[in-house]
């Protein structure tokens, strides 16, 4: 159950009056200019987006797993690439550092990351390491009191603003498994670490990623995640599923707000003497898409409850990521669709978000993958 429900109510309408008020309007702004304004992200800092998950202990806000999800579903009406920005805070960028960091770690690093005074990113595709992360060949070799880094990370979200990244580096060049795997925390500046240029992506603009890349890169020991190795990896599979029902959470929210839009416009917009609303094949794409995402909806908030009931989720957030994300993709077709020509000129935002939601079924698990997660999982519980 939510721990506070009035208390999570009054901060969802907040954020719901924020997204309204001040990100909805500068959403072409930051499409065109690829940059999000520096008011704007003071305000996020002062409403404590970049804590909503770390612990209170930490200044953070310490939410529950459902309370996360319950503010993704306001966070998520407006374009993704605002919450993208804190998004790796909350998430992969931070986590690692909750489950297995050390308590120095924790108390040098959370305070900064919770009040956005630095800006976190994970560093674990390569060039030739995606889907198959375990097979990463960036290595951390032993020298002293330090770990030199050498390797090229690709795709890194939020790297070109990041104060610190969550590095996956082979520390046992012996070990090809994933167990020759560690995390490192490697501040921006390091001598050694420099960043490629920014990606043209298909949509998402303001949310920037680049090449992240490691050359004699002198990391300190102490900052070895929970100073040990060999648990780098299976602390990445820990991240991913708090960030697979976050992302669910961000794609239920996206495809409420298209299906609002292509609705208002479906209302509007007249045809043979009618809205076209009236139309039963319009009706039939609006339904279709109020159905899917209140299926979503119900699969996310199940699995969260779950979650904070201290169960494994595996399988269950890979079947909210998988089927919310394609759901998404699904409604944002549909409102194009709705919307006609319209949809396809940058004068609606329909048009924007439908390049901007393709993404979700990529990044924290290509939808293959999260079948692949699925399927495994039932197998193995049925052996």
């Amino acid at each position: 159950m939510i721990r506070d429900p009035d208390t999570i109510e009054a901060l969802q309408d907040g954020i719901a009056r924020f997204v309204r008020e001040r990100l909805m309007p500068n959403e072409a702004l930051v499409a065109e200019t690829d940059a999000i304004p520096e008011g704007l992200v003071a305000e996020m800092k002062a409403l404590g987006l970049f804590g909503l998950s770390i612990p209170e202990a930490y200044g953070g806000l310490g939410l529950t797993m459902e309370e996360e999800v319950m503010v993704a579903f306001e966070l998520g009406r407006t374009s993704p690439a605002f919450r993208s920005l804190f998004g790796t805070n909350n998430g992969i960028g931070s986590q690692g550092i909750i489950i297995d960091g050390t308590p120095q770690q924790k108390a040098h690093y959370l305070p900064k990351l919770a009040s956005g005074e630095l800006i976190a990113s994970f560093a674990l595709t390569e060039p030739g390491s995606g889907s198959d992360a375990a097979s990463l060949i960036t290595t951390a070799a032993r020298d002293g009191d330090h770990y030199v880094l050498n390797g090229t990370k690709r795709y890194i979200t939020n790297a070109p603003e990041a104060g610190i990244f969550t590095v996956m580096a082979r520390t046992n060049p012996e070990d090809k498994s994933a167990r020759g795997i560690s995390a490192f925390i490697v501040e921006r500046g390091t001598p050694g670490l420099s960043l490629g240029k920014l990606d043209r992506k298909m949509g998402q603009r303001g949310a920037h990623t680049c090449d992240v890349v490691f050359e004699d890169c002198r990391v300190p020991a102490a900052n070895l995640i929970g100073e040990r190795e060999g648990v780098g990896f299976k602390t990445a599979m820990k991240v991913l599923d708090k960030g697979r029902l976050h992302i669910a959470a961000v794609c239920v929210a996206a495809a409420e707000r298209m299906l609002s839009d292509a609705l208002a416009y479906a209302m509007d917009r007249k045809q043979f003497g009618q809205p076209i609303a009236q139309f039963q094949l319009v009706q039939a794409m609006l339904a279709d898409s109020k159905t899917e995402i209140y299926a979503a909806r119900s699969m996310v908030v199940d699995a969260a409850r779950r979650r904070d009931e201290g169960r494994n989720v595996s399988t269950e957030a890979a079947c909210a990521k998988l089927f919310a994300s394609e759901m998404c993709g699904r409604v944002a077709d549909r409102a194009v669709q709705i919307h006609g020509g319209a949809g396809y000129v940058s004068d609606y935002a329909i048009e924007r978000f439908y390049r901007d939601v393709r993404l979700f079924r990529i990044y924290e698990g290509t939808s293959q993958i999260q079948q692949l997660v699925i399927a495994r999982n039932m197998i193995r519980d049925a052996s």
